[in-house]
């Protein structure tokens, strides 16, 4: 069990969430919606930990592949639901840049083994009508 508290910090709409080792994240809404804008907004989140679960698979298949990855960027960005609520997350795309002397057919077997197999937040936003896609950029070159 991931053990997670958050604490109002800033008036309104501020929080820190912070686990059970201390690490701690900033939440908050926009000023338009009535916060302060001084953290990632909730949904944010679920993209992050979206990134951050591919992330850490690309890596570890990477290295079993024995691919000397020297930097990894994911970006995504994603439209909810329009006119319901809740707004859940429709359409995801994320650009997997990699660099490193990585053959590509290795990148690309990474990246679809994370989506399609072992990321866990991928499956969640799946199940949960998400539609996924991504494209794959070893070297600056586009793979897929």
């Amino acid at each position: 069990m991931a053990l997670l508290q958050a604490t109002l910090t800033h008036p309104d709409y501020g929080f820190t969430i912070q686990d059970a080792n201390g690490h701690t994240m900033k939440m908050d809404i926009p000023v338009d919606q009535g916060g302060h804008g001084e953290g990632f907004r909730p949904m944010q989140t679920v993209l992050a930990a979206l990134c951050g679960c591919s992330a850490v698979d690309v890596v570890s298949i990477l290295k079993k592949q024995r691919q000397p990855l020297t930097n990894l960027v994911i970006r995504v960005d994603g439209e909810r639901q329009k006119g319901v609520e809740p707004a859940l997350w429709e359409q995801i795309r994320l650009v997997f840049e990699l660099k490193g002397d990585v053959e590509p057919a290795k990148a690309k077997r990474a990246v679809e083994l994370s989506m399609e197999k072992y990321c866990s937040v991928a499956e969640t936003l799946r199940r949960a009508g998400a539609t996924i896609t991504f494209d794959i950029v070893v070297n600056e070159i586009l793979i897929s």
